[in-house]
C-alpha cells in the first residue's frame, strides 16, 4: 500500500486525546511472564484482527515500565475485566510496581504459563506472531491459543475518562 504525504497539519496531542476519550472500549489487563516474573499493564487498545486464524492485537507504550518483558515474550494473555474490577485496572495502570500488581485478584496460569485472571469476563491466551512499532507504541499481534469465558456477560467499559458498567 502506497502512503501519500499530503503535508496536512496534524491535530495536537490534547485534541487527539479528547477525541479518543469518546471512543468507548473494554478494559483489559495484559499479562506475560519473563525470567520467572509476572508482568502486566492495563490496555484499552485491543481489537480483533481475524477469526481465521483467531488473531488479536494489543498496543503497549514502549515507555511502559513492563515493556522490556513484553519485548522478549513469546506469549501473553488479554484479560478483559468485569464491572467491580476497576481497582485492578487502576493498579495495572501504573499505581504500583510490577510484582506487587498481582497481589490483587485471583491469578492462575495459562497453557503457556502466562498469568490468567480467574474471574475475568474473558481471557485470550496468545502466541506472539508479529510486532510492529508505530509512534510511541508497539503493536503486538497474537494468535489465540486458548479462551476462558466467565458465565457472567458483563464487561467493564471505559468512555469519556470514566468506567461504565454494562
Amino acid at each position: 500500500m502506497d502512503i501519500v504525504d499530503h503535508r496536512y497539519d496534524f491535530v495536537d496531542k490534547a485534541t487527539y486525546r479528547n477525541g479518543m476519550s469518546r471512543l468507548g472500549t473494554s478494559v483489559n489487563v495484559v499479562t506475560t511472564k519473563a525470567g520467572g516474573q509476572r508482568y502486566g499493564f492495563t490496555a484499552s487498545a485491543v481489537c480483533s484482527v481475524s477469526d481465521t486464524p483467531a488473531t488479536l492485537l494489543v498496543c503497549i507504550n514502549r515507555a511502559s515500565s513492563c515493556f522490556h518483558a513484553f519485548e522478549k515474550a513469546h506469549h501473553f494473555c488479554v484479560n478483559t475485566l468485569m464491572p467491580g474490577q476497576e481497582d485492578l485496572s487502576e493498579l495495572f495502570g501504573g499505581r504500583m510496581p510490577g510484582r506487587e500488581r498481582f497481589a490483587l485478584g485471583e491469578w492462575g496460569e495459562g497453557l503457556t504459563g502466562v498469568p490468567v485472571l480467574a474471574n475475568a469476563s474473558v481471557s485470550f491466551e496468545c502466541e506472539l506472531t508479529n510486532a510492529v512499532d508505530e509512534a510511541t507504541h508497539r503493536v503486538l499481534f497474537g494468535r489465540v491459543i486458548d479462551i476462558r469465558e466467565n458465565e457472567e456477560n458483563a464487561t467493564l467499559l471505559y468512555c469519556m475518562r470514566r468506567y461504565i458498567s454494562g
